[in-house]
């Protein structure tokens, strides 16, 4: 039988209210709070961004504020730039290619909840993962929201909401965000 938080990273309706889940969240925020008195080039800077998201590749940059629920659920590939005030809610898994670079207050949502009124009023949501590629750029403001995937070589223009999956090579603008060009033909 898996536990909440194994439903939770596992894409399952969960409860949110779990012990683990809980505890987890507040480690976070606890770390978050300590981040946002530091810069990147504090001396405790780089010891607690790696408690915070473990196996964090040493070449990868996360200006504080940085805020997320958990941080282990943050893989970062080599060489991955994220600008200032980014918030990733981390009950889903967030997979961000290397040489990918993140504008400020970027928002990456795993969380859903249920959208019928009365199983919202209980304490559950499904975390669905989110996925961008490798060289990609996502500019200031922008929003993803539960299940996309970003391929590889995009743009997505500020402040964007990305609702659905975008393909290899595109330009994406809007909200919600759709299709504008293909790149790099």
């Amino acid at each position: 039988m898996k536990t909440e938080f194994e439903k939770m990273r596992s894409g399952e309706m969960y409860s949110f209210a779990d012990g683990e889940i809980s505890d987890s969240i507040v480690r976070a925020q606890k770390m978050c709070a300590r981040l946002r008195l530091l810069s990147i080039h504090s001396e405790e800077y780089r010891a607690l961004i790696e408690e915070l998201i473990p196996d964090i590749p040493s070449s990868s940059t996360i200006c504080p504020p940085f805020h997320c629920d958990h941080g282990t659920g943050i893989v970062l590939g080599e060489n991955v730039f994220i600008n200032y005030n980014a918030v990733m809610l981390d009950g889903g898994y967030i997979r961000i290619g290397r040489n990918t670079k993140i504008g400020p207050n970027a928002q990456f949502y795993t969380p859903n909840h249920p959208l019928d009124y009365l199983e919202r009023r209980k304490s559950q949501e499904i975390a669905l993962p989110i996925t961008i590629g490798e060289d990609c750029w996502i500019a200031g403001g922008v929003t993803i929201c539960p299940g996309v995937s970003i391929g590889n070589r995009c743009v997505v223009a500020a402040g964007s909401v990305v609702t659905q999956d975008v393909p290899d090579d595109t330009l994406v603008a809007g909200c919600p965000a759709v299709v504008k060009r293909k790149l790099n033909e």
